[in-house]
């Protein structure tokens, strides 16, 4: 069995890579410090060494420096160097240290697995007739509706075709399983994903595009946060005035819920994200601050099939200035000049997206009465996703007074859009259970 050293002074760190490493095959030790972290290198000679940077007493930076000058005390251990993304020195540091590599927290497993394989595994251990790197692997991307009301749930009759649940939409792809948003339709996702998965344990990644509470306020009831095989985290910008933790926690809080956000058993890390450009595995991931109240986000995930565009919630600007004109077919080079930097940001943004996932939630007549509100007209936003050459749109956000024929209506007005503006765009309404797979 191969050895392996975590050094981190976070416990809870700690126990989640003995778990995930023990469930792999590993022999875990665990050190709460450099100093005895380095006896135990010494000691037991484990195959690898995962340390974090700033471990108090030798850090990752001074135990990788002693493991390549005495490699007569040391000969195989390889070092994994972790720290934290706003140390933007460390990468640098570390490998000029001669570690092998390093990770940032919070730590993805599969980047984890994926660097242990590569310095562990020799010419024996690769099975037979296993591809070579070289070898074409075919990939697939997959998005899956979850919850496409916006504002509140609403349950009934009338939205049994398109749903009633709130914003939360599933994508797959490149071994990540990433959450969008956790309106209420998180809740089925969360029993589909322990029905599928049984006994394994997850590693998911939750971007919330804000803390508005129909986008949050499915999480109390998503149910692998209860299992403490699962790691979940959750990524997203500032939330309110207290932060997005407290946000969070907040609605868990007694009286509105029973258990609170620190007492949930699963692995839950939660991370405010300062730029606009990061990475969940090889998924690379670009947001865009969107015209909605507060602080608000729409995202871009990047896959080897294509990407996926998600903003829930924004206003566009192209009917703001006069919401009772009719804007079908309007370019962005006939807007005021304000409006066609704000349009012409966003069309950029999506241009090319294999799907595009957009508010649409007011038409015409309700825009009117609604200006200032943080969403758009339906009209707009597929005239905008006809000019950025997206190849499939959803109308999404689905207000909660539209039932199905309402919606309907709008799905049909919105291809009547579409068609005289020219390309290719497919337009579709966002409905819950609907999957698409590029």
């Amino acid at each position: 069995m191969k050895k392996i050293l975590v050094i981190d002074e976070d416990p809870v760190f700690r126990n989640t890579l003995n778990r995930l490493l023990s469930e792999r095959g590993w022999e875990v030790s665990e050190a709460e410090d450099g100093s005895k972290g380095l006896e135990m290198v010494v000691q037991h000679q484990p195959r690898v060494v995962v340390c974090g940077m700033r471990t108090p007493g030798c850090n990752g930076y001074q135990l990788t420096q002693f493991i390549q000058g005495h490699r007569e005390l040391v000969p195989a251990t390889q070092v994994v160097v972790t720290t934290a993304a706003s140390h933007s020195r460390d990468r640098e540091t570390a490998l000029e240290a001669g570690a092998n590599a390093v990770l940032i927290k919070p730590i993805i497993a599969a980047e984890l697995f994926k660097i242990l394989d590569g310095l562990t595994r020799t010419e024996s251990d690769k099975p037979a007739g296993e591809p070579g790197p070289e070898a074409h692997v075919a990939h697939k991307t997959k998005v899956r509706f979850w919850g496409v009301r916006g504002s509140l749930p609403t349950p009934g009759a009338g939205t049994v075709f398109y749903g009633g649940n709130t914003s939360c939409v599933e994508v797959r792809a490149e071994g990540q399983i990433i959450i969008l948003d956790a309106g209420s339709g998180i809740r089925s996702l969360g029993v589909q994903l322990a029905s599928e998965f049984k006994n394994k344990s997850l590693e998911l990644t939750l971007l919330l595009t804000h803390t508005h509470w129909d986008h949050i306020h499915g999480f109390p009831f998503f149910a692998p946060a209860y299992d403490p095989k699962n790691v979940v985290r959750v990524l997203s910008y500032e939330g309110a005035r207290r932060g997005l933790e407290a946000t969070l926690s907040i609605q868990m809080e007694s009286p509105y819920f029973p258990i609170s956000l620190q007492q949930m058993p699963g692995n839950i890390t939660i991370q405010e994200l300062k730029g606009l450009s990061f990475k969940i595995g090889s998924v690379k991931v670009e947001a865009m601050f969107v015209n909605h109240p507060g602080v608000c986000v729409g995202y871009r995930l990047f896959t080897s099939c294509g990407s996926v565009a998600y903003l829930p919630d924004n206003e566009l600007s192209r009917r703001r200035t006069n919401p009772g004109a009719s804007e079908l077919g309007r370019s962005v080079s006939e807007m005021p000049q304000p409006s066609q930097r704000e349009d012409q940001k966003l069309i950029e943004f999506i241009k090319g997206a294999e799907v595009a996932i957009m508010d649409s939630q007011y038409d015409e007549n309700e825009y009117a009465s609604h200006v200032g509100w943080g969403h758009s007209c339906a009209d707009d936003a597929v005239a905008v996703a006809v000019q950025a050459r997206v190849k499939n749109f959803f109308l999404f956000h689905h207000d909660p007074s539209h039932n199905d024929d309402k919606i309907s209506r709008m799905l049909a007005k919105a291809k009547e859009v579409a068609a005289p503006l020219g390309g290719a765009t497919r337009v579709e309404a966002a409905r819950e259970g609907l999957e698409i797979e590029f």
